[in-house]
Formats: structure tokens, C-alpha cells, sequence
């Protein structure tokens, strides 16, 4: 198990382009959709948690990953296997940037890459919304936020802070919702109407 997952995780590092976001659309398709070891709710509450923790988003994640599969030997695995292909890809291009930094080939191949980093990072925005339920009643809750950020300059803490707070007083103040196996189970108990009638007649 070790193994696999520092296999796995080192096979989405090394095609993380454009940071850890990008990084989502891999966890997914690796972690959930082909070993299931989590859910998809599952990995978007450890996406939450990640962006709201200090430190690397992509470390972060590969860590709660592992060590809910094995503990700490997992995270340590995970961590591992997610690190490692970014450090010997910096490594090699501390070593040999000086040679290829003015290559024409090079600078194309960035300029391609840069729009498939937009779109690696806009998917799982767009299915993490999905899954978090985000609807016309609280969409504002990311464009505010957004806008907050990008034109106020407010910092993101203060907003994880807010929501956080916000969330809280939410969860506190809204009724609990029944579950649908209880709703289902006082309508079967209720009888139909005149059905009382009929039995005693």
C-alpha cells in the first residue's frame, strides 16, 4: 500500500503544472474515480481543509490522503511521492537554466503551456462549485468574495475567517434537516384516508 501511494502521488507531482490547483483534476481522476480511497465529498472537504491550512495546497492534500489511509507512515508516503518529482524538476532547472533560458523552443513551449494551466485550474473550480452545491441562493458568497479580494485587496484570510464564522452561525441557527428514510418511514405508517373506516366497517 505504501508503495501505491507514493507511486500514485508521485505520478500526479510530476504532472503538476501550474501549482497545486491544477493538481485537483489528477487527485480526482487517481484518487477517487480509479482506487476510491475517498469520496468525492470526501475530497472536497480535504480540499477546504487544505486550502485553509498553512503551507504547500499540493503537500497539504497529499498528506490528509495518506494519513487517512495509513496514519503517519501514509502521509509520510504521500508527502513523499508528491514532492519528490517537483524537486528534481526545480533542481534540474537551477542546474541547466542559465543554458535554455533564452531559447526560442522553450519560451514557445511556455507560451503553450499557459492556457492549458487556465483550464486545469477552471474545471475543478467549476465541479468543486458542483459538489459544494453552489446555486442561485448563494452564489454571491464567491463572487463577493472574489471581488473582495480583487478589487478591495482584502486578504484571504480575513474571508476564510468570515466564512468560517459565517458558516458556523449558520449550522447553529438552521433547522436540521430530516433524513428522507425517516420521512419515509412516518408515510408508511399513516394510513390512507377511509382505509380506518373500511377495517372497522
Amino acid at each position: 500500500m505504501l508503495y501505491e501511494l507514493i507511486k500514485t502521488f508521485f505520478k500526479i507531482g510530476i504532472f503538476t503544472l501550474g501549482g497545486g490547483y491544477a493538481m485537483i483534476p489528477l487527485i480526482e481522476e487517481e484518487v477517487v474515480n480509479r482506487h476510491r480511497w475517498v469520496s468525492k465529498e470526501e475530497l472536497l472537504d480535504l480540499i477546504a481543509i487544505a486550502q485553509s491550512c498553512p503551507g504547500v495546497f499540493a503537500i497539504n492534500i497529499a498528506i490528509f490522503v495518506g494519513y487517512k489511509l495509513r496514519k503517519l507512515r501514509g502521509a509520510l508516503a504521500t508527502a513523499f511521492g508528491t514532492a519528490l518529482p517537483s524537486f528534481l524538476i526545480i533542481l534540474a532547472i537551477a542546474i541547466f537554466f542559465a543554458a535554455f533560458k533564452d531559447n526560442p523552443v522553450i519560451a514557445a513551449m511556455f507560451r503553450g503551456i499557459r492556457p492549458a494551466v487556465v483550464a486545469l485550474i477552471a474545471v475543478p473550480t467549476f465541479r468543486m462549485a458542483q459538489s459544494a452545491k453552489i446555486g442561485w441562493t448563494n452564489f454571491w458568497i464567491p463572487v463577493v468574495s472574489a471581488l473582495l479580494i480583487w478589487l478591495l485587496g482584502v486578504s484571504p484570510i480575513y474571508i476564510i475567517i468570515v466564512a468560517g464564522i459565517g458558516g458556523y452561525i449558520y449550522g447553529m441557527a438552521a433547522p436540521p434537516s430530516s433524513p428522507e428514510g425517516d420521512t419515509n418511514v412516518r408515510k408508511s405508517n399513516v394510513a390512507p384516508l377511509g382505509a380506518e373506516g373500511g377495517a372497522e366497517s
